[in-house]
């Protein structure tokens, strides 16, 4: 066999778990006689009280025990002796301890070895002490006795402070927790809250559930310590197994679960909503401080069901004030859409007055034409024998102011038809060459009554995209209006050509002009130009606003250059290459 120092001792990874040190009884004892503190360590060195044994300080003068006293503010008793460094020393420590250090709770035990020169009587009057005792008297017993009295006191007197601290941390706490308005905040604060309650340092979870909704997952809400991990994860399951089953357990049980280092806290609120905490502290909670944390959880559902109601409110205010404001939108649509039609009635209105002059003041004069001529048809016809050649020249008069008649009407109803609002455009594909020769040729038996010369510029063919019969009409309007203003015997020039990205058709005619005051009003409705017509023909004035409608429509413009009275004028029709309305 070997050296037993050669073997190697085998150390398990896993540690038992050292227990903390049970809480223990802190007592003072203050005396310049050393053999006070050996006898009363000797007395007392199995002494237990609820379990929990003693912790003896010493201090040999009163200001030793000053000191003393302020570094241990935990001090249950304190066997303090009156003569030290003076015969009044013990009673002034006293007045230090109660109106210095303010310590309303450590008994006070005075032992004396001359009882004469402090009288007992003044002493517990004059003085907040608890026991007054000579050290003959003191034997063993009576120490226990008089001890365990004051421990006693102390301890309820403890209990009296952290009930009294709890209580105005409860109150103040829910105040502070009512302001809330989010559930995530209100958890973090009600962790927070129960850790300042509890005097520790704790780390706890708070998990939701809706009791009206059992089947939908848990919300763990809040976490501090080490479960601030599991904060906003919204499900149970990510909780570890061991804590999952603790607080399933609690939603089974619906009660509070105090354990040595593990607390469970059930709430369950007005509205049926039901909130488990798992608090982790590393001190046993005393039977104080689990009246305070029941007192305390009696206030917050309250405080849960205002957070839950205020949610609530505010959904249905932004439901509202979306309905709100979709029906607004709605109002102001139908406001738009009567303030348009509004518009059109007046416009309509306007437009009527207009036509009503117009055609009052334009149909006037042929309609006196054709009842004259009638007359004198009449009184040709009564002849014996009837004048038939004079019958027939008055009929043709008569035929050629209905013609002009019928031309006015035609035009009234195509300016009517160029204003409906849901005029459209038919794009196609057409060459612009073709359309000017057809209004060219429909044109040119106007111009040969008048000894005119229509003159047409163009190239073999050129491809655009438009309406064909709108812009037909545009362009018929300029050519007809040259044959119509144009001097007999003159040239009238229509050239169609490509000008960089744009196509025009541009008319030219030598008739009397235009002044600055004819431009200006030019494409207005039922304008009057100083220039008239050269062979009598009659105008209703809308000729030029039609075509610069259809040309606009078209994403186009009408240019017109004049270069005064008697220089003829020149109207041009520029649109766009593969123009779109």
């Amino acid at each position: 066999m070997g050296d037993p120092d050669d073997f190697v001792a085998v150390i398990e990874d896993d540690e038992p778990r050292v227990a903390a040190p049970a809480p223990r009884w802190k007592v003072a004892v203050i005396d310049d006689d050393r053999a006070v503190h050996d006898g009363t360590r000797f007395a007392l060195y199995d002494y237990a009280l609820n379990g929990q044994r003693l912790e003896i300080v010493s201090a040999f003068s009163a200001a030793e025990g000053r000191e003393l006293l302020s570094r241990h503010s935990d001090l249950a008793v304190v066997l303090l002796d009156v003569v030290m460094e003076t015969e009044e020393a013990g009673l002034d420590l006293v007045s230090f301890i109660r109106d210095e250090l303010k310590n309303e709770t450590v008994r006070i035990i005075l032992r004396t070895g001359q009882p004469g020169q402090a009288p007992e009587r003044r002493v517990i009057v004059d003085y907040d002490i608890n026991d007054y005792k000579a050290k003959t008297e003191l034997t063993a017993d009576k120490l226990f006795t008089t001890l365990t009295a004051a421990l006693r006191s102390y301890s309820q007197l403890q209990r009296m402070v952290e009930t009294r601290r709890g209580l105005e941390i409860i109150i103040e706490a829910a105040s502070t927790l009512f302001d809330f308005r989010s559930m995530q905040r209100l958890a973090e604060g009600v962790l927070t809250q129960m850790a300042s309650l509890l005097n520790a340092d704790c780390a706890g979870v708070l998990v939701l559930r809706d009791e009206r909704h059992p089947q939908e997952s848990f919300a763990v809400l809040a976490g501090s310590g080490c479960y601030s991990r599991f904060a906003g994860s919204g499900e149970l399951p990510a909780l570890d197994p061991h804590l999952r089953a603790l607080i399933g357990g609690a939603f089974e049980r619906r009660c509070h679960e105090f354990r040595d280092e593990r607390s469970v806290i059930y709430i369950q609120t007005g509205s049926g909503r039901e909130v488990v905490v798992v608090l982790e502290s590393p001190k046993c909670l005393s039977e104080t401080d689990r009246a305070l944390v029941e007192v305390f959880c009696s206030r917050l559902s309250i405080a849960f069901d205002n957070v839950l109601l205020y949610q609530q409110l505010q959904d249905a205010n932004a439901s509202l004030e979306e309905r709100v404001m979709q029906r607004t939108a709605e109002l102001t649509a139908a406001n738009e859409r009567l303030a348009t039609q509004g518009r059109r009635l007046r416009e309509a209105n306007r437009f009527k007055g207009e036509i009503l002059g117009t055609v009052a003041h334009d149909l006037k004069n042929p309609l006196g034409v054709i009842m004259g001529r009638s007359e004198m048809l009449t009184d040709l016809l009564g002849l014996q024998p009837p004048a038939l050649d004079g019958a027939r020249a008055q009929i043709n008069h008569i035929r050629d102011s209905a013609k002009r008649l019928t031309a006015m009407v035609d035009a009234l109803i195509s300016d009517a038809m160029s204003d409906a609002l849901d005029i459209s455009i038919r794009l196609q594909t057409i060459d612009l060459v073709a359309l000017v020769d057809r209004v060219v040729e429909a044109n040119r038996p106007l111009a040969e009554r008048k000894d005119q010369v229509l003159e047409v510029l163009k190239p073999e063919a050129l491809v655009t995209t438009g309406d064909p019969d709108r812009l037909q009409e545009a362009v018929d309007n300029l050519v007809s209006n040259a044959v119509k203003y144009g001097p007999v015997g003159s040239a009238i020039t229509i050239a169609v050509e490509a000008r960089g990205d744009r196509n025009a058709v541009a008319v030219r005619d030598a008739g009397p002009g235009l002044s600055p005051e004819d431009i200006a009003r030019l494409f207005g409705r039922f304008q009057r130009l100083s220039a008239k017509p050269t062979a009598g023909e009659s105008s209703t004035g809308l000729g030029l606003s039609i075509a610069k409608r259809i040309v606009e429509l078209h994403g186009g413009s009408i240019e017109t250059e004049s270069g005064g009275p008697g220089q003829g004028a020149t109207f041009t029709i520029l649109l766009p290459a593969g123009a779109r309305p």
